[in-house]
């Protein structure tokens, strides 16, 4: 009886331990995050398995490029998944397919072939200047992607976090980076 019972507390012991240790990571540091719909194809697919990191904006910016997890302004019980595109204090302008953006009086085509196919397209044709801690969030797959261009910009406060790691399909599986732009 007394061995069952030093088995039981020494159990209770390390599921403590592990709860004190696992719940305030994956509450207050790391997320999951399940992709669902195809607003980001080809790069993320209905089902893919997203950790988020959700510390990182406490102590650095957003940038662009980054892929985000965001509260969607309208229903923030609903998670968004898109890419960072415009930046506080920039103007973004959409015209014949091409994305410029604007800042400190200069205009830079925002080269994409990095993480978008040649055919991609991106349509509408729209100019937005961007105040404080605002950001324009475009999906991949901009021919079906709800983004900044239907529903506008997105503020800092709804942030969840950004996209670290894919862990599912294990054939995917891999860290994701921040794209690196050239000037064109």
């Amino acid at each position: 009886m007394k061995n069952t019972f030093i088995l039981i507390w020494e159990i209770t012991k390390i599921v403590i331990v592990a709860l004190l240790v696992v719940l305030p990571i994956r509450y207050f540091v790391f997320q999951p995050f399940f992709v669902r719909g195809a607003s980001m194809e080809p790069n993320f697919y209905g089902s893919d398995y997203l950790i988020i990191d959700e510390i990182s904006y406490r102590f650095q910016e957003p940038q662009r490029g980054e892929v985000i997890v965001f509260k969607y302004p309208y229903n923030p019980s609903q998670r968004y998944l898109k890419r960072i595109i415009g930046l506080p204090y920039e103007t973004v302008e959409i015209k014949d397919g091409k994305i410029v953006i604007y800042r400190q009086g200069q205009a830079e085509i925002l080269d994409e072939s990095g993480y978008l196919p040649q055919s991609a397209e991106t349509r509408g044709e729209e100019r937005v200047a961007l105040g404080q801690d605002e950001y324009f969030v475009l999906g991949d797959n901009r021919l079906v992607s709800s983004d900044s261009r239907s529903w506008g910009l997105l503020p800092k406060k709804d942030i969840v976090g950004r996209v670290i790691f894919r862990a599912w399909p294990f054939a995917a599986l891999a860290k994701i980076d921040v794209p690196a732009y050239e000037s064109r």
